[in-house]
């Protein structure tokens, strides 16, 4: 019985490990700078992204082929979007705190979306200037 209850917590407590890993990698990711063609791409109002920016981000990130392999996709990002938007609309009228953190985090995932874009723009241009010089 022991065994199996320090079990359960080792793995309640790797879950917990991978989950805040997992959205440090997000937000350092997204902390990173965009670039103004990404921005402009997006529509975004003064050069910042919102949440409402992340379906736009999305379009033009499968509009951004992939050409060299082990891409980033956004298919965990897109899971934690609709989990924080759900979130909103259910409780982010009547409890404001709430409210604003799901703000900042759909806020960050528009600015993963646009960083991993500007990413895959960056390295097919790489790309393309080395095939140019063979």
């Amino acid at each position: 019985m022991l065994a199996a209850m320090l079990f359960a917590i080792s793995i309640v407590a790797l879950t917990q490990f991978a989950a805040y890993y997992w959205r440090a990698m997000l937000v350092g990711a997204a902390a990173q700078p965009v670039s103004e063609r990404v921005l402009l791409a997006a529509g975004s109002q003064n050069g910042q992204l919102t949440g409402e920016d992340f379906p736009a981000l999305v379009g033009i990130h499968e509009l951004t082929p992939e050409l060299r392999p082990g891409g980033n996709g956004l298919s965990l990002v897109r899971v934690y979007y609709r989990l924080v938007d759900a979130v909103a609309s259910l409780v982010g009228s009547s409890m404001p705190g709430v409210g604003a953190w799901t703000q900042r985090e759909l806020a960050v995932c528009a600015r993963y979306a646009a960083v991993q874009i500007d990413r895959r723009l960056q390295a097919n241009l790489e790309l393309a200037e080395s095939l140019r010089s063979c």
